[in-house]
């Protein structure tokens, strides 16, 4: 196992500090335990719908308010 060091803001390591008092679990296997935690999350492959639909409008994320909001999306 590597050995790294990392600066926390002071309230984060407060708030770790606490929670390791609470859980009788050490600071360090609660960092590695959120560091997994979020590697999985990033790892994990997308869905197979997401990009699936092609709007054929290269600006749709800029414009997403102005469209959302046209009298043919309205109920």
């Amino acid at each position: 196992m590597k050995q790294t060091t990392i600066e926390l803001p002071d309230k984060t390591d407060e708030f770790l500090k606490q929670i390791a008092h609470q859980t009788g679990r050490t600071e360090a296997e609660l960092i590695r335990e959120a560091i997994e935690d979020y590697i999985t999350r990033r790892m994990r492959p997308l869905h197979s719908c997401i990009g699936m639909g092609a709007s054929g409008q290269s600006d749709l994320a800029q414009r997403d308010e102005e469209l959302l909001w046209t009298e043919k999306w309205r109920l």
